[in-house]
């Protein structure tokens, strides 16, 4: 077998254990071992380490700190870390060195990275061997096993690295291998030498120095290193001079001739100074342009570069209507929540990955920009319905939710899509994209896929936008107000509290039932000061209420949080100062969760709930049953109340049927210590299964309907007997349907 065969199969073999090293260390390392201090090693490992290798002077050896890296890893994170570090910095030396035109045999990449993965490895096994074949347990806070230990590395790394790396040259020239390492490899000693004396100072500083002395020792070697080069490059410098003073004296003897020559290289380069300062005049100008066109964070097209396209568009399409383009209008579904948990360089990955998603569906010849932020633009072109532009919608939307990875973090992202097609009536791209903007919107509240526009969507945007702007100011105008719905117990009929209803009545148009305004508060970030009005209102009301009769003081009132104020740190606040304002005990104000946004992010919640029972106000989970609830959490949920919610009531047949799922709900609340709130009741039978299924507390039209401020507290004067026993005005069997609905809306 000839040597290029060996050498071959050598290779092969030395990558195998390399790969395998590497491989085994890395799956075997902690996470934790992954600290700010191994990290940084790592970094100076590609970025440092292969810049800043010193040659002795009059000598052929170069020194490297890679070495002093991996003995100080062993020392501090221990062996598994050397072998990745091994790894990883003889790839980055490689890869600096290949950039710098060394070139690279075949497969010497890789086999160059195996050799340091493989004596790594064996330094590894030698470091844990010692203790066992000599009985000493060496400890490197001694100075005295501290140079052992360091000899022991050193020793072993360098007699393994020098003799496959013998192995390897002697097959390529043939010479002996004896001979080719006394020639070539045993210098390498002084590598192993330098770097374990350098390793074995940097721990010491580290172990029984101060961080100030670690980074003063740190400064001065830098500042040694940059000294030599200093020294060294001056010392070229003046050779060079002494070199150009004896080329002068030379050219000096054929003076005409080195006139003439002198004045024609400066022509010339007179001339190619002046070709490059055009040429890169002209690339700067080519730069520019493309900056002034693109986003800088993903490549695409930005807003001006899609104005341009949109308005030839537009008016190419006036003169042939058969020229049809569609436009897209996207937006990344709660991006801020991955910038705010993971942060913005995360949030920058995501945007570009969506970008080239998007890329990977739409045609050569169509256009996708970033219009800003999250949001995006595509124009397809040639598109003669929006029914084909839904169907690309469709692919981008099975593309774009397809999860990933970013730095350890599974990253699963959703898109609202709202299509604008061309239109005679669009004399500028604003207006298209206005239109395609408001079917985004659309398809954002309606979260069941892309959204076409109409004009139908452009007068309930613009509806919409008109109750934005009054809801502002419902507040100040007196349009708002709180109706109360009476919560009984449906063990002896006491009055225990109140459910706050917020009604709108517009000025203009009369009562606006919550189902249309809650949303616009919450999309318009109004929905915070709304709660803290209604915060206030109630409690002040509740601080009179309390104050009629003895009876009365342990009166509740129960008020709806939203997910967006349950996110805000500001609830806390908010709750304290409506608390101190009105004066009532804060046991009895009970803030009403929906299970959905409970569960919506769990631990926030969890966090949020129990700082909030620190104040001592109560708890309630709303509309319990039709959410994804996990036993988990709710366990975890510091809840004092559990409602369920009205559809499981009104399925409840007049034999008892679907009682069911009401039992296991009750029991449910009862192992968790909960009291069990049923809403919705509007019939005896109803209220007849509740009270033998042993619920607690009851609301709905059968026992009394929400009222006004003052319509309630002439109630609280009259004591009427809430439990309907034949003499109630709604103490009757009705249908749903005979009931006025819009009134038993809940608050959010």
């Amino acid at each position: 077998m000839n040597r290029e065969k060996i050498s071959s199969y050598a290779k092969a073999a030395v990558i195998f254990l390399g790969a395998a090293s590497f491989m085994a260390a890395a799956a075997s390392l902690p996470a934790r071992a992954y600290s700010l201090g191994y990290l940084l090693i790592i970094a100076f490992g590609i970025f440092v380490a292969p810049r800043t290798s010193i040659t002795l002077p009059r000598s052929k050896f170069a020194i490297s700190f890679a070495d002093a890296a991996i003995f100080l890893t062993f020392l501090l994170y221990g062996g598994r870390a050397a072998i990745v570090l091994a790894s990883i910095e003889m790839l980055a030396s490689c890869l600096y060195l290949r950039s710098q035109g060394f070139k690279f045999g075949n497969l010497m990449i890789p086999v160059n990275v195996s050799i340091n993965s493989v004596y790594t490895s064996c330094t590894f096994l030698i470091w844990i061997a010692y203790p066992m074949i000599t009985g000493v347990q060496l400890d490197p806070s001694k100075t005295r096993h501290l140079i052992y230990i360091l000899g022991i590395l050193a020793l072993s790394q360098f007699l393994i690295s020098s003799f496959l790396a013998a192995i390897f040259q002697s097959l390529k020239d043939g010479s002996s291998l004896w001979q080719t390492w006394v020639r070539d490899c045993f210098s390498s000693s002084m590598t192993q030498i330098v770097g374990a004396s350098l390793a074995g100072l940097i721990y010491k500083l580290i172990n029984f120095g101060d961080l100030i002395t670690a980074g003063i020792a740190f400064v001065a070697i830098v500042a040694a290193y940059i000294n030599y080069r200093q020294s060294i490059t001056e010392i070229n410098d003046a050779i060079a001079n002494v070199e150009e003073a004896e080329r002068q004296k030379a050219e000096t003897e054929r003076a005409r001739r080195r006139e003439a020559e002198k004045y024609a290289n400066e022509l010339s380069l007179s001339l190619d100074k002046e070709a490059r300062a055009n040429e890169a005049l002209r690339k700067s100008e080519k730069d520019f342009q493309y900056a002034a066109l693109h986003d800088s964070l993903t490549g695409l097209a930005n807003r001006k570069q899609l104005g341009d396209i949109l308005r030839q568009l537009i008016d190419r399409y006036k003169e042939d209507p058969s020229a049809n383009f569609q436009v897209l209008f996207l937006d990344i579904r709660s991006f801020k929540n991955i910038n705010d948990t993971l942060g913005h360089t995360i949030g920058d990955k995501v945007l570009s990955i969506a970008a080239k998603r998007f890329l990977r569906i739409v045609n050569p010849e169509d256009t996708v920009a970033r219009i800003g932020g999250d949001e995006f633009a595509i124009i397809l072109r040639d598109l003669s319905t929006a029914s084909k532009a839904q169907k690309v919608a469709r692919k981008i939307y099975k593309s774009i939710t397809q999860p990933f990875s970013l730095s350890g973090n599974k990253i699963s992202i959703d898109v609202n899509i709202g299509i604008a097609p061309c239109d005679a009536e669009y004399d500028t791209p604003e207006e298209i994209l206005r239109d395609a903007d408001i079917a985004m919107h659309f398809a954002k509240e309606r979260n069941d896929g892309p959204a076409v526009f109409t004009r139908e969507l452009r007068h309930r945007f613009l509806e919409r936008v008109r109750f934005e702007m009054d809801l502002r100011h419902a507040i100040d105008r007196g349009e708002l107000s709180m109706h109360y719905q009476p919560i009984i117990s449906l063990s002896d009929g006491r009055l225990i509290g109140f459910e706050a209803l917020l009604r709108w009545h517009h000025s203009e148009f009369g009562m606006i039932p919550p189902n249309k305004f809650i949303p616009i508060a919450e999309n318009a970030d109004l929905i915070q000061p709304i709660t803290v009005w209604i915060l206030h209102e109630t409690t002040k009301q509740l601080a009179e209420w309390q104050k009629i009769s003895a009876e009365y003081e342990d009166l509740m009132v129960s008020v709806n949080i939203s997910g967006k104020h349950l996110s805000n740190d500001d609830l806390i606040d908010d709750v304290e100062a409506a608390l101190e304002a009105s004066a009532i005990r804060p046991q009895t104000l009970k803030l009403e969760v929906t299970e959905s946004t409970a569960m919506e992010n769990a631990e926030h919640t969890i966090n949020v709930l129990k700082r909030l029972k620190q104040i001592g106000v109560q708890l309630s989970i709303d509309d319990f049953g039709t959410g994804y609830s996990s036993l988990s959490h709710l366990h975890r949920l510091p809840f004092d109340t559990l409602k369920i919610d009205r559809s499981f009531v009104y399925n409840v047949g007049e034999h008892g049927e679907n009682s069911g799922i009401l039992q296991t709900i009750i029991s449910l609340a009862k192992n968790l210590k909960m009291r069990v709130v049923a809403e919705g009741i509007e019939t005896e039978t109803q209220l007849s299964i509740l009270q033998n299924l042993g619920c607690d507390y009851g609301q709905g039209f059968l026992l009394a309907k929400p009222k006004g401020r003052d319509e309630t507290e002439q109630l609280l004067y009259e004591h009427p007997n809430w439990l309907p026993f034949g003499n109630n005005e709604t103490g009757t069997d009705r249908s749903r349907d005979e009931m006025n609905t819009d009134e038993s809306l809940p608050v959010f």
